[in-house]
Parts: structure tokens; C-alpha cells; sequence
């Protein structure tokens, strides 16, 4: 029987014992994570209990500190695994926190070592035995709003720069072009932060179905979230998703900040099998591909064919449809927003490296800068942003429809 452990005192001789300085709850549909984060490594062990379906992590040599014993009431109702935590100790020197589950659930449990502003983190990740597929839930989505849709209206332009006559078709006749839309980082990862607290996690999540609902209006179109609520996704899952999918545009939009609060203006890049075309993409893509390791990966189970793939395979073909649709999204953006840069830039973003799907990464304004920092937190602004995206993917797609697919 365990005791609760609010009602344990801890022993004298724990006096030099993990302290848990933050615990934390990340409920999603795709995936939920608990995180225990402490100032050592946690020595763990997870059981699967059964009738009912339940997880006991039990962690050895951790204190009971008020952050860990706050971690029930971190529990949502909608949490779609979850039902509730329960603490108590199994022995003196055992913690076992017990995870009442709705259903059964595939976990996975993890060490993540100290890096950024965070310390040791002790992971434990719960999916769906059946995990979500992005392309059953498009079609689903799809189906869902063909049901509810009005009567059809009169065909009239949806954009000013788009009359009916350029609207884009595949060159075996008109089928819906499917754009996968990335909203950077979440969860774990906050991304950059602003000086009056703007995480850049929530602004670009914003503006990205801002830009889902533009695009889903096009009768000729169609668009996927990378990720639809504040939760990671690994940067090689994003672009598995794009593919699974099979997009024929994947945007990765992100909020940039640099050392100095005077950077301002927004840019578009690609990817650069050669080098970065500037110092600053350069630092760019470097810090936006530390988001696996800030965000939480188990970097011993990745994919060994995903990884091959993503990184070996030729992608001249990819990258020179990429600057063409950068060209015209940096247009598009000029019409609202400054430009950081003239040109579209391109450097080693891990995020933009899918071989068959021409792929761009916007960075839509300095978050370190005050005044767009404001504009991020607008509405109005959000609504602009999104709007001279979608403007610049409706000019491509105009003079560059995508092929038809068997």
C-alpha cells in the first residue's frame, strides 16, 4: 500500500537527493507528456498495470518537493489519456507516481541530460495504440466539411491575384493541392521570447490557422497542421507528416530573434546543400535545429531510414522550387511587413529537408524587436500575415501547378 507523500517526511539521510524543481503536464491527441525535471539524473522504472489500465513510474531517490506534489493537480479533464496522478511512496527511498489512464496507451519513458535554461529531465511519453494518421484525419476533415457545407455558390475569385482562369490545376486535370503548414516548435520549446513575454510558440500557432482557414477556403486546395495545439513535434515528424500527406508545399512559419532589439523585418529561406548564404541564416538554422533537444527527443530511437532519407538523397529539384515559391511569399509578405533581406536565403534548417516536397521556412518578424513583437500579439497583424502568405503560394501555384499523382 502506498503512502501518500504529503504524508512522508524525508529522511536525514536524503539530505543530497534529486531535487524535482519543475513537474509538467503537455496534453495533446497525437501524444500527452509528463515531465519530472530535477537538478541530477533520475534513476527510473515504469510498470504497465492492468484492469484497470494504469502506469506506475516509480523513481528512486527524489525528494518531495511541492512542484512534484502539484503534479495531479496539473491533469486537464481533456487530456485524452489521463485520468488523474496519484503520488506516494512505495518505499523509503521510492516515489511511485501512479497515472490513472482513460485507455490503454503505448508509453515511452526517456532521460533527457541539462541544455538551454532547462535541467535533467525524466520523460514519459503516452500515444495512441493506434497512433493518428495526418492523412486519415485530412480526408476525415474533408469529409466532415463536405457534409455541413451550404449549396453551392457562383464561382467568383477567392484572391484579387487569382481570377478563375489561373487558378492552379495539375496537368492531368484540377485535384486539390495539399499544403502542409508547420507552426514551429511548442511545448517544451517556447521558441523565442519576447520582451513583454510573447512565446513565439503561441504567435506562429496563431498565423498558421489563420493560413490553414485562407487556404482551406480555395476550392482547388487543401492544408494540414503540423501540429494543431501547444504540443513538440520533432522536427523529422514534421516533415513525415508533410510526406504522409503527400504536400506539394510545406511552411514552416516561425517568429525570429536576435541579440540586438533593433533586427527587424521578416524573411524566407530554403535549404542550402552548400553552405548558409549569409552568418546570420547560418546562426539561424543552427538554433532552429537545436529545437530537438530543447523540445525533448529520445535521440536513441529515431529512425535510421527516415534519417538516410532526409539527408541523403539529391535534392537540387527541391531546392530550386523551394526559391521559386520563396520568391513569391517574400513578395507577398513585402506587401504588409518590412524585409529583414532582399532575397531568399537558404541554409541547413534540418525542418526543410523533405526531397520531394519544395519547402520554405518564414520567419515572420523579429519577436526581439518591440514594435513587431506588438504586431505579432495583433490580430489585426496575425490576419495581414497570414493573408500575404497565402497571396505568395496562390502566385506560384499559379504559373507552377503540381504534377497529378497516380
Amino acid at each position: 500500500m502506498l503512502v501518500p507523500a504529503s504524508q512522508l517526511l524525508l529522511p536525514a539521510a536524503w539530505a543530497n537527493t534529486a531535487r524535482v524543481a519543475s513537474a509538467r503536464v503537455w496534453p495533446a491527441q497525437e501524444y500527452t507528456r509528463v515531465i519530472v525535471e530535477s537538478n541530477a539524473p533520475l534513476a527510473h522504472q515504469l510498470v504497465v498495470l492492468k484492469n484497470p489500465e494504469r502506469l506506475a513510474l516509480d523513481i528512486d531517490g527524489v525528494d518531495t518537493s511541492s512542484e512534484l506534489l502539484q503534479l495531479p493537480a496539473r491533469v486537464h479533464a481533456s487530456d485524452p489519456y489521463i485520468a488523474a496522478i496519484r503520488l506516494g511512496r512505495k518505499s523509503a527511498n521510492v516515489m511511485r507516481v501512479v497515472l490513472d489512464l482513460k485507455s490503454e496507451v503505448r508509453p515511452d519513458v526517456f532521460a533527457l541530460t541539462p541544455v538551454a535554461e532547462f535541467g535533467f529531465r525524466l520523460v514519459l511519453d503516452l500515444y495512441p495504440i493506434v497512433p493518428l494518421d495526418p492523412l486519415m484525419a485530412l480526408l476525415e476533415a474533408e469529409q466532415l466539411k463536405e457534409k455541413t457545407a451550404p449549396a453551392a455558390a457562383p464561382d467568383v475569385p477567392s484572391s484579387r491575384e487569382t481570377p478563375p482562369s489561373s487558378r492552379p490545376e495539375s496537368r492531368a486535370g484540377p485535384r486539390r493541392i495539399t499544403i502542409a503548414i508547420d507552426p514551429g516548435h511548442g511545448g517544451e520549446d517556447p521558441g523565442a521570447i519576447g520582451r513583454r513575454g510573447t512565446y513565439e510558440k503561441h504567435v506562429v500557432l496563431a498565423i498558421a490557422k489563420r493560413l490553414k482557414a485562407r487556404i482551406d477556403a480555395e476550392p482547388s486546395m487543401r492544408a494540414m497542421l503540423t501540429r494543431d495545439d501547444d504540443y513538440f513535434v520533432p522536427l523529422a515528424h514534421r516533415v513525415q507528416k508533410a510526406r504522409r500527406v503527400q504536400a506539394d508545399l510545406f511552411i514552416s512559419i516561425h517568429a525570429d530573434a536576435f541579440r540586438e532589439p533593433t533586427a527587424r523585418g521578416s524573411s524566407v529561406f530554403a535549404l542550402s546543400e552548400r553552405g548558409a548564404t549569409s552568418a546570420a541564416a547560418k546562426w539561424l538554422a543552427q538554433k532552429e535545429n537545436d529545437a530537438d533537444l530543447i523540445g525533448g527527443v529520445d535521440l536513441d530511437r529515431r529512425d535510421p531510414v527516415l534519417a538516410r532519407t532526409l539527408l541523403d538523397l539529391s535534392q537540387t529539384a527541391q531546392i530550386s522550387d523551394s526559391l521559386k515559391v520563396g520568391r513569391h511569399v517574400l513578395d507577398g509578405i513585402a506587401s504588409h511587413n518590412p524585409l529583414h533581406r532582399g532575397i531568399v536565403e537558404q541554409a541547413g534548417f534540418a525542418v526543410l529537408k523533405a526531397p520531394d516536397i519544395p519547402s520554405i521556412l518564414v520567419e515572420t518578424a523579429f519577436i526581439s524587436n518591440p514594435d513587431e513583437e506588438l504586431k505579432l500579439r495583433s490580430d489585426r497583424h496575425q490576419r495581414k500575415f497570414a493573408e500575404s502568405i497565402h497571396e505568395g503560394v496562390m502566385r506560384y501555384f499559379a504559373k507552377n501547378p503540381p504534377l497529378a499523382r497516380a
